[in-house]
């Protein structure tokens, strides 16, 4: 039979509804592979194989009475950064221990009732943060791309799959599932989606529920989807989105057909390219990808406009004041009293700080630290407040540009996938990771990353599709132009399952 992990998400809900194999089939297939391929990746902390087949044998019979829910019988991973109810989730933080949620995130509640099958929990950087998938309190993940040395031969380096979406990238890169949830509060699903030659789409802030996922940034979160084609990251978005009155932030609007959207093309379609992302020490290789970008989708009938965002260069400093602000308020829940952790202390106090210090990570702790500094009296003016105006200008030049252009693009990151321990020393230079990625963010707007090309290294680099808000269905088609010139990028070795 054929490896049906190979199998792109609408391949296999296709496959199943010709009966060409089963939900149960197809499940046990990808549980073979997390058995033998996970502990050299790292990509679940937690696999849950008697759920997911118990889950196929009820989609199987909902296949045979031929009523298919439009997920039916699909294997996903899932963050743990969603609350799944009776599973532990973690955010992969030793501080939450071993919570199990009594509740299930709108998000991943929206999948089962699609019919989707649930392989297991995903590792990701400790409460979403970092680039690299380093700071997980259950190990790094490792990319399953490998870079060619000099001779052009592959290396045995351990690289990194972006984070904070690491495992979900590397999951789906390896066929560990066909398509997997993560979230972006600053790029992350969109840098580990271009270092691991996948597609990750980050909705307009408002457009998947944040109900049940654990918070870094309240303002600027968003749950999106890992998958192998931008067709399968249509029919996820789908599934994933909705209204949700338990969310404050989320927006009653309709979802559209995503996947419907793809068949449109983009004949006359406007895209901006922004001269403030030609940054300084971008490697050429980058440059040239863009500039092929730039020609596949004029190929395909867009038109090609240079744009100004002449507020970009200040996103970096402005989003690493506002998000670890948000997570210092977001984080100070975690004191050992309700859930999670506990080290006891002396008195109540010294419960907290002993807690605290023994269940958050240094990269927690740093941005814990860095937020309580700018939100304290004397400095709340000088810097909160005054990345905040930034913020409003960033938006105001994005709301300018779409009176020329309909979508933008850019790059996704600045540098291919990097050597684990390449970068995890040095703060500033794990920041500069989301330097193309942090205004969608701040502006609340959607973004993609597509697979475009391969680095001198022999390893993925992607191209970033950015869009006009609620505009997901226009960034997706021009983001099938760029897949369908590019091709796919699957990983060349599976040496995971040696």
């Amino acid at each position: 039979m054929t490896d049906l992990t190979k199998l792109t998400l609408s391949d296999a809900r296709d496959g199943l509804v010709k009966k060409a194999f089963t939900s149960a089939e197809l499940t046990a297939a990808f549980i073979a592979a997390i058995e033998k391929g996970n502990a050299a990746l790292n990509a679940y902390v937690l696999p849950t194989p008697e759920h997911a087949l118990a889950q196929a044998k009820a989609s199987d019979s909902k296949l045979a009475k031929g009523d298919p829910r439009p997920l039916e019988g699909l294997p996903l991973g899932i963050k743990d950064l969603f609350a799944t109810k009776g599973f532990r989730t973690t955010a992969c933080s030793k501080i939450l221990d071993e919570f199990k949620p009594t509740y299930e995130s709108t998000v991943t509640q929206n999948l089962w009732d699609a019919g989707a099958v649930m392989l297991g929990k995903l590792n990701c950087d400790e409460f979403a943060m970092g680039s690299s998938n380093e700071t997980s309190a259950f190990g790094p993940v490792v990319n399953p791309w490998r870079r060619n040395g000099p001779d052009g031969r592959p290396t045995t380096d351990k690289l990194v799959p972006g984070g904070s979406s690491g495992g979900s990238s590397a999951a789906v890169s390896a066929n560990l599932c066909l398509a997997a949830t993560a979230t972006d509060t600053g790029g992350s699903i969109r840098q580990p989606a271009a270092l691991t030659g996948t597609v990750g789409i980050k909705p307009t802030y408002g457009r998947c529920s944040r109900w049940g996922t654990v918070a870094f940034a309240s303002s600027l979160d968003q749950a999106g989807p890992i998958a192998k084609t931008v067709r399968d990251a249509a029919i996820m978005l789908a599934a994933m989105s909705s209204y949700d009155p338990k969310d404050s932030t989320s927006v009653d609007t309709p979802v559209p057909d995503y996947e419907a959207e793809l068949g449109r093309g983009i004949k006359g379609l406007r895209v901006g390219v922004p001269k403030e992302y030609r940054v300084e020490g971008m490697s050429a290789e980058i440059d040239a990808l863009w500039e092929k970008g730039i020609a596949w989708l004029k190929a395909a009938g867009a038109t090609i406009h240079d744009i100004s965002l002449p507020h970009t260069k200040y996103a970096l400093p402005a989003y690493y004041i506002v998000a670890p602000a948000e997570c210092s308020s977001n984080l100070a829940r975690y004191d050992g009293v309700r859930y999670g952790l506990r080290v006891p202390g002396r008195d109540l106090t010294e419960t907290y700080e002993n807690t605290r210090a023994a269940g958050f990570g240094k990269e927690v702790k740093r941005r814990i630290l860095i937020g309580t500094y700018v939100l304290s009296a004397g400095y709340y003016d000088a810097y909160y407040i005054k990345a905040q105006k930034v913020r409003t200008l960033i938006k105001r030049d994005f709301d300018e540009a779409w009176d020329k252009v309909d979508v933008v693009l850019t790059p996704t990151t600045p540098s291919p996938a990097f050597a684990a321990g390449e970068k995890s020393g040095d703060p500033l230079a794990m920041y500069l990771e989301d330097i193309f990625t942090v205004t969608v963010n701040m502006a609340g707007l959607p973004g993609i990353s597509v697979p475009a090309g391969l680095s001198s290294q022999g390893t993925p680099l992607g191209l970033q599709l950015i869009g006009k808000p609620f505009d997901e269905g226009t960034l997706l088609r021009a983001s099938q132009a760029i897949e369908d010139a590019a091709g796919r990028f699957p990983v060349p070795t599976r040496w995971w399952t040696s």
